[in-house]
């Protein structure tokens, strides 16, 4: 008998492994579980099996008028190296 409950102390005690058998999933979760993938809900469902979104839950993105900007949106990964008056103004 104390036997048996020092040994089940020691299994509860002992540190268990993070598998990938261990983590949470829809499969192994209860019925009414839904994981996801990391997104907001942008509405709700109904009664009847429908989907209403909402709008005050939809992303707004906000984009500056960029038409007469002088950059280019994409810089190129082998940039040559340039020479401009300030660097050599400051260098000496």
């Amino acid at each position: 008998m104390v036997l048996g409950l020092l040994v089940g102390l020691g299994r509860s005690m002992r540190r268990k492994r993070t598998s990938s058998l261990s983590i949470l999933s829809s499969k192994r979760a209860p019925k009414d579980y839904y994981k996801g993938k990391n997104c907001k809900p942008t509405g709700f469902h109904t009664r009847k099996g429908g989907y209403v979104v909402v709008d005050e839950k939809l992303p707004n993105y906000v984009v500056p008028d960029l038409t007469d900007f002088k950059l280019k949106p994409y810089v190129s990964q082998c940039a040559a190296e340039v020479k401009t008056t300030e660097a050599t103004n400051a260098a000496k």
